[in-house]
């Protein structure tokens, strides 16, 4: 974790996005990490996948150009039950990266299990335990909507990486 660094982390999704900037800060010369802001990007059932999309787009944009992270941290697509769901989803994430690259922000990406082993200590975790670890590692955090929780977490997960990858 680096001092000042802020990092806008992703659930993807076309009907639900979830989204959280979340900052580095020192207090009481301890590293901890805050909320800037986070949110839910959400569109009716019956509007069409381009429109969808563009709202994803022109909301991230506006949270972007606010915010100015440093880092986006994205949730991989790892299985889906339903294929048009999972197409929808890769959709979403398309338009997630491509605004990563054109605001040149560092991009990674986890995969579901990844997330809830980093914050949770356990690859398989519930919604409701992940909640509870999000409230451990940010104080004050009473976060109600699953998918901007969720993006917490995917941003947790990149603050918590190694620092360095050992090898050998």
């Amino acid at each position: 974790m680096k001092e000042g660094e802020v990092v806008l982390g992703i659930d993807p999704g076309t009907g639900r996005l979830g989204w959280a900037v979340l900052k580095v800060v020192v207090i009481d010369n301890c590293k901890k990490v805050e909320i800037v802001d986070c949110g839910l990007i959400e569109s009716k059932a019956n509007t069409p996948l381009v429109d969808r999309l563009e709202l994803i787009y022109r909301e991230l944009s506006e949270i972007s150009q606010k915010h100015k992270p440093d880092v986006l941290v994205v949730e991989e697509l790892f299985f889906v039950k339903n294929v048009k769901t999972g197409i929808s989803v890769a959709h979403a994430r398309g338009v997630v990266l491509l605004l990563g690259k054109i605001n040149k922000m560092e991009i990674f990406q986890y995969k579901p299990n990844e997330i809830k082993m980093s914050v949770a200590g356990y690859g398989h975790a519930t919604k409701e335990q992940m909640q509870k670890m999000i409230a451990c590692y940010i104080k004050n955090c009473d976060i109600k909507q699953d998918d901007t929780a969720d993006a917490i977490a995917v941003a947790l997960t990149y603050l918590n990486r190694p620092k360095y990858t050992q090898t050998g």
